[in-house]
């Protein structure tokens, strides 16, 4: 029985779709971790875990961390994009 009990198996094209859902998830992710990583690396002042809350220079420096590193992933991406389009033209 299929999803939502409509009969039939599901078809190749439903199971492949939920595998590119699968490995699109774990690009996030781990785009998302190495975004965490970086930036805390970089901004939070690891000899003053003392203080609850960020300071306004962590603070600052975690919110330009972060939109630059979505900025260059979307550079990034459409930079993949134009040379997939490309390649695509370019093969008979």
């Amino acid at each position: 029985m299929s999803f939502l009990g409509l009969g039939g198996a599901p078809t190749v094209t439903s199971d492949a779709k939920i595998q590119a859902a699968e490995a699109e998830l774990d690009l996030v992710t781990d785009m998302f971790n190495r975004l965490v990583d970086n930036c805390h690396n970089k901004c939070i002042n690891k000899s003053n875990y003392a203080e609850g809350d960020l300071s306004k220079n962590e603070s600052l420096c975690l919110d330009r961390c972060v939109a630059k590193y979505f900025e260059v992933n979307v550079k990034v991406g459409e930079n993949m994009q134009k040379m997939g389009q490309s390649f695509a033209a370019s093969r008979p």
